[in-house]
C-alpha cells in the first residue's frame, strides 16, 4: 500500500492494514511498529508482555504490531475472533500466517521461525512506514527484516531483546560455536550496533552487548514486570490447589515455558531424591518443547510426586502462582548473560519466595540475596536443590518473610506502570 499525500507529510498514518481495512488512524502521534511472532491471545510470556506494552504505549504513540499465530490459547471462547481482529485496545494488528508445527519438534520449531520471518518480510512491504520499528526476538531473524525496513524507509530502529541469539543456542549446546554461527552472530551484532537503541532486560544482558561492540550509551535496561493489581498474595482456601487436588502438601512449582533453556530435568531428578517425602509435590505448570521428554522421564522413574498442569488463564494466575510454597527459577551460568527469566516478576507479585541456581555475580542471584526474596544453590547439584527444598519445607515462617519481601520488591521495582514508563522514555529519546 502506497502512502497517501497526508501520510507522506506525517499528518496521518495507518498503523495496521489487513484486507484493506484502515485501523487506528490518528493525528499528531508518532507511529511505532513492533515485530514479534507472539502477541494476544497467546498466553506465552513474551506475547502477554508485548500486548501489555503496546496497549500501555497506545495513549502517546500510534502503535501497531506485526504478529503471527499464537502457540497457546487457554480460553478459545473468549478470543474466538482473534484471527480476524485488525485492532484491539487501540493497537493495530497485522496478523500473518505461517507454519505452526508443535514446539516439541526442533525441526518444526525452526520451520515456524523461518516461515514467520518470510511472511513478515512480505507484510512489511505493505504496512505503512512507521517512525520507529521495534524488533523482538521471536524469532531473532526479525532483526534482519527490521534492518531492511530501516534501510528502505530511513525509520528509526530499536532492538528489544528478550534473549540474545545465537548465544542462547550455543549456551544450550544446540549448536556449536562454528564458523557459520560466528558469522550469524557478527551479522546480528552489526545490526545491534546500527540500532538507534537496544533495550535489554538486565545488566548481564547489557554487558554481553557491550562486549560485542554495542555502545553503552545506546543500551537501555527495561526489566520485565508483572501486573501487581491482577497478581497479588491471597489468603484462605486456594482454588488452584482444590481443583488439582494438591491438598496441604508443600508445593515446589515451575510455572512457564517447558523449554530447553530451563534444564528442567534437574528438578525431575530432585523429585526422585525426595520421593519418600509424601508431603512434598513438584508441579510443572505450562507447555513447551520439553514437556513430552519430561513426562517420559517421570514415567520411567515411576515418580508419583510430580504433576503436570496446563497453562492457566490470566484470570487464574494469582491462584496458580500463590498455590506454590516455593517457585523454581533455573538459570545456568552461560544463560545468565543471554536472558532474564520473565517468570520472576509474577512470582514476586504473588508474594512467593523462589529457589534459583543462578550463578553468583548474576543479577538474578543478586536480587535473591540482596532483597532476601529467594534461596540460592550452586549450579549443577540436584542434591543441593533437594536439601534446600527440604529446608524450605521445614521453615514456613522464614518463607513467609521472604514472600512479604517479594511483594514489596514487586511493588517498588517491577510494576507494569514503571517498566512501560521506561520504555516510553526510550521511544521519546529515539524520536528526539
Amino acid at each position: 500500500m502506497n502512502p497517501s499525500p497526508a501520510e507522506a507529510k506525517g499528518d496521518i498514518r495507518i498503523s495496521s492494514v489487513t484486507d484493506g481495512d484502515e485501523v487506528c488512524a490518528e493525528r499528531g502521534k508518532s507511529s511505532v511498529l513492533f515485530l514479534n511472532r507472539s502477541y494476544w491471545p497467546d498466553v506465552e510470556a513474551t506475547g502477554q508482555l508485548l500486548t501489555a506494552l503496546c496497549e500501555g504505549l497506545s495513549g502517546e504513540f500510534q502503535v501497531s504490531v506485526l504478529a503471527g499465530q499464537p502457540n497457546a490459547i487457554v480460553d478459545e471462547l473468549e478470543v474466538e475472533n482473534w484471527n480476524s481482529a485488525v485492532a484491539r485496545n487501540n493497537v493495530g494488528i497485522n496478523r500473518v500466517k505461517h507454519t505452526c508445527f508443535p514446539k516439541r519438534s526442533l525441526v518444526g520449531k525452526g520451520l515456524n521461525f523461518l516461515s514467520f520471518a518470510r511472511a513478515a518480510k512480505s507484510a512489511l512491504r505493505t504496512v505503512s512506514t512507521p517512525d520507529v520499528v521495534v524488533f523482538e526476538t521471536d524469532p531473532f531473524l526479525l532483526a534482519f527484516e527490521a534492518d531492511r525496513l530501516k534501510k528502505r524507509t530511513n525509520c528509526r530502529m530499536v532492538g528489544y531483546l528478550q534473549d540474545i541469539y545465537p548465544d542462547v543456542a550455543v549456551a544450550l549446546g544446540k549448536v556449536g560455536n562454528n564458523w557459520a554461527v560466528r558469522r550469524l552472530r557478527k551479522s546480528l551484532f552489526d545490526i545491534y550496533r546500527r540500532c538507534d537503541r537496544m533495550v535489554v532486560l538486565s545488566q548481564d544482558m547489557a554487558n554481553l552487548l557491550i562486549d560485542g561492540g554495542v555502545a553503552s550509551d545506546r543500551i537501555s535496561i527495561v526489566p520485565n514486570w508483572a501486573d501487581t493489581d491482577k497478581i497479588a498474595p491471597t489468603n484462605g482456601v486456594n482454588r488452584f490447589r482444590e481443583q488439582h487436588q494438591l491438598g496441604q502438601r508443600f508445593i515446589a512449582m515451575y510455572s512457564g515455558n517447558l523449554g530447553l533453556t530451563q534444564r528442567l530435568e534437574e528438578f525431575v531428578e530432585t523429585a526422585e531424591l525426595l520421593k519418600t517425602r509424601a508431603d512434598i509435590m513438584f508441579c510443572f505448570v505450562g507447555r513447551g518443547s520439553q514437556e513430552i521428554a519430561l513426562r517420559k522421564l517421570v514415567q520411567t522413574r515411576q515418580l508419583t510426586n510430580v504433576k503436570f498442569i496446563d497453562y492457566q488463564p490470566q484470570s487464574e494466575l494469582t491462584h496458580s502462582l500463590t498455590a506454590a510454597d516455593i517457585h523454581l527459577v533455573p538459570l545456568t551460568k552461560l544463560l545468565s548473560r543471554c536472558l532474564m527469566p520473565s517468570k520472576l516478576y509474577g512470582i514476586l507479585a504473588a508474594g512467593r519466595p523462589f529457589l534459583t541456581n543462578a550463578p553468583a555475580g548474576s543479577e538474578l542471584h543478586a536480587i535473591s540475596t540482596h532483597h532476601k526474596v529467594g534461596l540460592t544453590v550452586e549450579p549443577g547439584s540436584t542434591r543441593d536443590i533437594a536439601d534446600r527444598i527440604l529446608w524450605a519445607a521445614d521453615h514456613p515462617a522464614e518463607l513467609e518473610i521472604m514472600g512479604h519481601n517479594a511483594r514489596q520488591l514487586a511493588e517498588s521495582e517491577y510494576t507494569q506502570h514503571r517498566s512501560i514508563a521506561k520504555f516510553r522514555e526510550v521511544l521519546q529519546d529515539v524520536l528526539a
